[in-house]
């Protein structure tokens, strides 16, 4: 998933999309209600790109734990966040057998999944596309196959020349 410039503020519920960089502050919008503030430089921000969970042999990143809930919920919504204790380990135990399960807290399995179902209602779980680029790089490849096929059409008839 792409989570560029999405942040979470400690204190402060729901997630923020960065807006401007101030002289002592960071002016954020909050993804839910559009209304824009400022977090201050004492303020804890984390942006979602920087967070990763920690397994028992990596760390993975948010983005993808939330490419596996995608696939695990095919584009619907998460568990409630809600959920018992329980639940949420089970649930969270599914997407990432290994996790590490001193260090993962329940509190962060509910942010995971709490953030991962703003995302999803606001229809911001934006996969990072490798069809689009292999796209890109088939519609490159018709030039620059066309610019092979001229130069050695170009080759050819040089060789057909310099026979002659």
């Amino acid at each position: 998933m792409v989570l560029k410039d999405l942040m979470a503020i400690a204190g402060s519920p729901g997630l923020y999309k960065f807006i401007a960089q101030g002289k002592n502050a960071v002016i954020v919008e909050n993804l839910e209600t559009g209304k824009r503030t400022s977090a201050h430089g004492a303020a804890k921000i984390s942006s979602l790109e920087d967070i990763a969970v920690f397994t028992e042999t990596e760390e993975i990143p948010l983005s993808e734990v939330f490419d596996k809930i995608f696939e695990k919920e095919k584009g619907a919504a998460s568990i409630n966040h809600k959920s018992s204790p329980e639940e949420l380990k089970n649930y969270f135990g599914e997407l990432l057998p290994g996790y590490d399960r001193e260090r993962v807290y329940v509190s962060d399995i509910k942010k995971i999944v709490q953030w991962y179902n703003i995302l999803h209602s606001l229809e911001m779980l934006i996969k990072e596309d490798t069809d689009s680029s292999g796209d890109e790089d088939s519609q490159a490849a018709g030039p620059d196959e066309e610019d092979k096929d001229s130069g050695k059409s170009e080759t050819i008839e040089e060789k057909e020349n310099n026979t002659d």
